[in-house]
This record gives structure tokens, sequence and C-alpha cells, in this order.
């Protein structure tokens, strides 16, 4: 488990504010984020109706259905199953860390969205950058021999490592 990155978690909540154009309720990463209100608002501005009833106020386990809801609509949008968080790592504050990642990886997959045009967190995503070599150029890489592939054992040598079997001594 990684250790939680108070930086990131500031940056992430003013990324979240900044796409929901409005004020987050005062407290920290965990209390803001925990009943999962504001991450299914959030997942709706991104992408609308994506979650269509989530509980505002209610016994735990509601809320922690707002927080299933909300993951289930962060893949179905983009983020990579690797990067989604456990319903527990954020209810009970188990694994943050894996939040916040979760949140970057949801921030990365607007990019891959044309229709959002809010506000960016995280890097840049790669673009496809296709080369295409000739048979001659493919031929001439893949003959040619790079200095010092081939090696040398110049300096090398047996001495005092004894015989077969024996430890060596130092």
């Amino acid at each position: 488990m990684a250790p939680r990155n108070p930086e990131q978690e500031k940056e992430i909540l003013e990324w979240i504010e900044a796409v929901m154009e409005e004020p987050l309720p005062e407290g920290d990463f965990a209390e803001v984020l925990q009943n999962g209100v504001v991450l299914c608002k959030l997942i709706n501005k991104l992408a609308p109706g994506s979650v269509k009833k989530f509980k505002e106020k209610g016994p735990a386990f509601l809320l922690m259905e707002n927080v299933q809801s909300f993951l289930t609509a962060a893949k179905k949008y983009g983020v990579p199953d690797e990067e989604v968080f456990q319903t527990p790592d954020l209810f009970e504050a188990r694994n943050l860390s894996q939040v916040a990642l979760c949140l970057f990886s949801l921030g990365r997959a607007t990019q891959k969205h044309p229709e959002f045009t809010g506000p960016q967190i995280g890097p840049k995503m790669a673009t496809k950058n296709e080369r295409n070599f000739s048979d001659e150029q493919i031929r001439q890489g893949r003959d040619a021999t790079i200095g010092l592939q081939s090696g040398t054992n110049v300096g090398a040598s047996q001495a005092g490592l004894g015989g077969m079997g024996n430890t060596r001594h130092m």
C-alpha cells in the first residue's frame, strides 16, 4: 500500500470542484468522498446518466452502494481495472492512495472523451506514434552488430577461485 500524498489529494479535490462547478463539502479527502455522493455527481458530470439514482443520506450499506455505482460507471468510462479501488478502500479509509490513483486515472480517461472540455488532471495521454520501416531498413537493423554486443573477455580469469565446489574465501 503506497503512502498517502496530501498534495495529490488536494489537487484531486480541486479538480473535482472545478469539474462540478460547485464547492465541495468541508473536510479532508476521505471525509468528502466517503459517502460516494460527490463521486456520483462527478461521474454524472463527466458522463451524464452514468449513475441514475444515488442516496444523499442513509445507512452505511446504502452509501456504500453509491461508491460501488461510481466504480462501475468509472470502469465503463475508461478507468482500467487495475487502477480501480475497492469500496472498503474508501469507505473504511483502508487504502486512500488507491482512491487517489483511481481518480487520477479518471482524470486521464477524460482526455479520451472529446465531448469533455473541462479541466484536465494528471499527465497527458500518449498518442500513437507509428513508424514504417522499409524492408532494407529492417534488414540493416537486424543484421548489424552493435558495438560491445559481441562482448569481450579481456582481463577475465579464474585465478583464485579454487577447485569445483570450494567456497570463495574473502
